[in-house]
């Protein structure tokens, strides 16, 4: 069965711990690379990470992004967004889809 993770600072994971998901406290963006690389394999599907630390952890995720699984998802830290998030789902889309759909 697989499994969900989420990597980020102390404030932006610990609602994610509450769910059951498996969590990576991180400090720096050299954590936060080893840390997708540990939840990927122990068996999570889908890993969610800080904008702060995606940004950090770029090329540890850019190695996930041609694989189905672990799904890696940036999302907005305890202190809000910082707009990477959105840029990494504009891209995403851009890809998939070949036109700009959602900021025309």
């Amino acid at each position: 069965m697989y499994r969900i993770g989420a990597v980020g600072d102390r404030d932006s994971v610990l609602g994610f711990l509450a769910l059951g998901f498996e969590v990576a406290e991180v400090r720096d963006g050299e954590e936060a690379a080893g840390a997708v690389h540990m939840l990927a394999a122990n068996g999570c599907a889908v890993i969610f990470i800080t904008e702060k630390y995606a940004e950090a952890a770029r090329d540890a995720i850019e190695g996930y992004k041609a694989k189905a699984i672990p799904a890696v998802i940036t999302v907005p830290g305890a202190g809000g967004s910082q707009g990477v998030g959105m840029a990494a789902l504009k891209s995403a889309v851009e890809r998939a889809v070949g036109a700009d759909i959602l900021f025309k």
